[in-house]
């Protein structure tokens, strides 16, 4: 892995939340809504696609771009593994 500090100390910082709502004022308190916004909407794109729907059917479902959708895909395709990750214990 890459020596990234910044990155480091923010992955700490989410890994310090103890509950939702610890996790939901730390966003806000990060985020703009515009950013809270998108990633919401990528993490749905991601549970969609791998649910098996269709570009069409998730476009209308969420009102993302079909960008997001191809990015989205693309990373559960080729990425990390962290949408993987993610999804297979948001199912448990």
């Amino acid at each position: 892995m890459h020596d990234h500090p910044e990155e480091d100390l923010l992955y700490d910082a989410i890994l310090s939340l103890k509950d939702r709502d610890e996790c939901r004022a730390f966003f806000h308190d990060l985020c703009t809504m515009t950013e809270l916004k998108a990633m919401s909407q990528r993490i749905e794109v991601a549970r969609l696609l791998d649910r098996g729907l269709i570009y069409s059917d998730i476009l209308s479902r969420t009102g993302t771009s079909s960008a997001t959708v191809s990015r989205v895909n693309r990373a559960l395709q080729y990425g990390a593994d962290g949408y993987r990750i993610v999804l297979d214990r948001l199912d448990k």
